[in-house]
């Protein structure tokens, strides 16, 4: 049986499908294509949504289903038809409110750079070669992400050991572990609370300031930055849209400044994964009442390790436990400080946070080939997809301006 296509298996941007299941998922009516069909999104062309058909199959009615005409190279025409150019074009002519749709009756007349062969296929290989690198590194981030999560699991259960491995799980070696509140923990760890690891010289869970300390007509177009709730993100701070109050005025709220370490809690709209750990550069800023801040003694508690064991599904379901019914989505000061998890001596924290610092460099250093792959990809495309440049003087044969009609074809349903 032939694989179904639908609109969430193409990607927004990207160049491969992510999936398909089987046509008898589909209860509607379909499009047939063949493999080298271009699979173009017409609902919602603000997504981008258009891949090369791989092999032979059925789609949405929502899936333009475009046959490259003789003369035309099947991968360059999928490029063209993914440049800003058409999806610029594609939102103009779209009809709708909703669920706005395009057409190739309004999408065949627009004209489009079109080489002769030998050109069109040199430029697809060209960046058929970038989609690829692109694509095999995306699957290297996936997997270093998952690795990443299976080493958390295994860090934050069963630890790391005095030769510096992993203890082998409690169904393997029961002598290395004890019961405990949490369940089986290793026999060196203990459970705690927040406030058992707080600081000596700072309040260990605060809430910001109310709007009578801290209100609207506070905030200047410079100063000390204050974070505010749509700040605080899962994982990070998102340093857009700061507002700032004057020096005189954070010297006042100075005991709601942030130092490196400290967890940043949204209250509201969140759960325990609304989240981020403070670093060098939200140090010394301020934060409203829509943020709780956590504040640790990093000698016994390293704050990596405990932003890692705030993330678990155990910190979130002991969250979750702790909520009424009808209680409002969010995390306060009282769930935080009744917390309890299980912590190993700071050396084999520290053990565990190198490990994860490890393939978090890792993880980093695939981004941000992955960013210069992109945005190589891009100047590419917008240089090669509209004759800007063309890909060596050694290929012969005129640019041609072609309207989408004479690029491809639409299939019937």
């Amino acid at each position: 049986m032939r694989p179904y296509v639908g609109l969430e298996n193409i990607p927004s941007r990207g160049a491969h499908l992510t999936g398909w299941s089987t046509a008898s998922s589909s209860i509607s009516t379909n499009s047939i294509f063949q493999e080298g069909d271009v699979l173009f999104g017409k609902l919602r062309p603000n997504l981008r949504k258009c891949v090369i058909a791989p092999f032979d199959g059925y789609c949405s009615t929502d899936i333009l289903v475009l046959r490259p005409n003789t003369g035309v190279d099947s991968s360059f025409a999928g490029k063209v038809l993914r440049t800003e150019q058409v999806g610029a074009a594609a939102e103009m002519t779209s009809v709708g409110t909703k669920m706005p749709r395009t057409s190739w009756k309004h999408l065949s007349e627009l004209e489009v750079f079109c080489p002769s062969l030998p050109e069109q296929s040199k430029v697809a290989q060209i960046l058929d070669t970038l989609d690829t690198a692109i694509h095999e590194t995306e699957a290297i981030i996936a997997k270093l992400k998952a690795v990443k999560q299976g080493l958390l699991h295994d860090l934050l259960t069963r630890g790391i050991d005095a030769n510096g491995e992993l203890r082998p799980p409690q169904a393997e070696a029961p002598q290395l572990y004890k019961e405990s509140a949490l369940g089986w923990i290793p026999n060196e760890w203990e459970v705690h609370g927040v406030l058992d690891v707080a600081p000596a010289d700072r309040q260990c869970i605060l809430t910001g300031p109310f709007g009578a300390e801290l209100g609207q007509a506070d905030f200047k177009e410079e100063g000390t930055p204050v974070l505010r709730i749509g700040n605080v993100q899962a994982g990070h701070i998102d340093w857009n849209n700061i507002q700032f109050v004057t020096q005189e005025k954070a010297q006042r709220l100075d005991k709601y400044r942030v130092a490196t370490g400290d967890l940043l809690f949204a209250r509201q709209g969140a759960t325990t994964g609304r989240n981020a750990l403070a670093d060098a550069r939200a140090h010394g800023v301020l934060i409203n009442y829509h943020i709780i801040r956590v504040a640790v003694d990093h000698a016994k508690c390293h704050p990596t390790y405990l932003y890692a064991l705030f993330n678990t599904a155990n910190a979130k379901s002991q969250v979750d436990q702790s909520k009424g019914r009808g209680t409002r989505e969010g995390i306060n000061s009282e769930q935080i400080a009744s917390l309890t998890f299980a912590l190993p001596n700071p050396e084999e924290q520290n053990e565990a946070v190198e490990r994860i610092a490890s393939i978090d460099a890792s993880i980093s250093d695939e981004s941000m080939l992955l960013e210069k792959l992109q945005l190589e990809k891009s100047g590419l495309m917008d240089d090669l997809l509209t004759g800007r440049v063309r890909v060596t003087p050694l290929l012969e044969g005129d640019s041609t301006s072609q309207t989408g009609q004479q690029l491809a074809g639409q299939m019937p349903g």
